[in-house]
């Protein structure tokens, strides 16, 4: 296991270099934004600057709201500042926000999937803070997923969202840091903006590979073991399919009344067999949701477990699943219907697969050999792109 130290592990080293003593300073965080000894950004900018201000991503400062479009609104703290919230009336700071700020420092847990919001949250203050003078330290964490995988299409413009707002594939491999940087360079006027970097991450280290702790980023995102399926279960937020919301194994855990996983488990292995991919183990669970779909209802699960984590494709396993799902059940299960995190008129798989290839896909049951071959052209494309921009080796 490798000794990690994230960004803010090393800040109260840097309070000269980033000026923060003499600097009238706000944080983007929320509660997952903690050192290894458990001190919040929030206590940390306390004691070694003035903290004026504080901005909070979905889910809430405190990360108390459960799902998407359950927005929080901005409130005093108990000591009389300001808390902006940037998941409620607007998910873009506003200038008179940042008006009495010099220095933004954000330190958010990232999960390494391209639609995770809270990389959207800090895109949209990076952009603020470049048109109000204010500078940026972005205290870095690694990608959970690691940093050498990428997988998946590269999002189509068209198709962009809070989910979505810049051309990176569904797994970038990228720090949080790292895609700061990304996103900068694709502004008109680009932010003045510092990285902490980590100490002792390379890109090969998974995160079960360190001796970070797992402070829970997001309600429904309790584990590792959440986050490296999540890139490919998310998909299912887009179906009438459960994707085990209202359970304690979100994301892992799915299923339908209807389903019949001797049936699928034995498709999905000559599936995944045909296109050569590392399969998962469907470890059969009913479950009853407390909330969200199927509530009160018994669905037919199970527990998806890659048998070698290092090989699992979570985009192309999904891509699998419910290729197998349409053929066999059909239209007993559907795509949502928008809206879905603020976008009103497309298809919620749409903007979640960035363009409409991957449900046509699914649903003309085309070849996922050749899906897949276009996703490895995406991804040669995306490497390329990226090298300017990656800290670590």
């Amino acid at each position: 296991m490798k000794t990690v130290q994230c960004g803010i592990d090393s800040l109260r080293l840097h309070l000269a270099k980033y000026g923060l003593k003499k600097s009238r300073v706000a944080v983007l965080c929320h509660p997952s934004s903690v050192s290894k000894d458990f001190r919040h950004l929030i206590n940390i900018a306390e004691e070694n600057a003035k903290l004026v201000s504080l901005f909070g991503p979905q889910h809430g400062i405190n990360c108390q709201t459960q799902d998407n479009m359950i927005e929080w609104q901005s409130f005093t703290d108990q000591k009389g500042r300001p808390v902006y919230s940037l998941y409620g009336k607007t998910r873009i700071p506003t200038q008179e926000s940042l008006r009495d700020v010099d220095l933004l420092i954000i330190d958010l847990f990232d999960v390494g999937a391209r639609l995770y919001t809270y990389v959207y949250t800090m895109s949209y203050m990076i952009e603020a803070c470049a048109k109000a003078g204010v500078k940026v330290l972005v205290l870095d964490r690694p990608n959970p997923l690691g940093g050498e995988r990428v997988e998946g299409s590269i999002l189509d413009l068209n198709y962009k969202s809070f989910v979505g707002l810049h051309p990176i594939p569904m797994v970038h491999g990228m720090s949080i840091g790292e895609l700061a940087l990304f996103f900068n360079s694709r502004l008109d006027l680009q932010a003045n903006i510092s990285i902490l970097k980590c100490k002792g991450w390379k890109r090969k280290l998974r995160f079960t590979e360190t001796d970070l702790y797992w402070a829970l980023p997001s309600p429904n995102m309790p584990s590792f073991q959440t986050a490296q399926i999540f890139p490919g279960m998310v998909f299912l937020e887009a179906t009438s399919i459960s994707e085990g919301r209202g359970t304690t194994r979100p994301f892992e855990l799915i299923g339908a009344p209807f389903f019949d996983w001797d049936v699928i488990e034995r498709e999905y292995k000559k599936l995944a067999k045909s296109l050569e991919l590392s399969p998962v183990i469907f470890h059969r669970q009913a479950f009853i949701p407390s909330f969200h779909k199927f509530k009160d209802q018994t669905c037919l699960g199970a527990i998806q477990i890659p048998r070698e984590p290092k090989k699992f494709l979570p985009v192309r396993h999904a891509a699998c699943l419910l290729w197998i799902l349409r053929a066999l059940y059909g239209n007993k299960w559907n795509w949502s219907s928008p809206p879905y995190e603020y976008e009103f008129e497309k298809l919620p798989i749409d903007i979640l697969a960035g363009g409409t290839d991957f449900r046509e896909c699914i649903d003309s049951q085309s070849s996922l050999k050749k899906l897949f071959q276009k996703w490895k052209e995406d991804e040669k494309e995306f490497k390329r792109l990226r090298e300017a921009f990656l800290l670590y080796n």
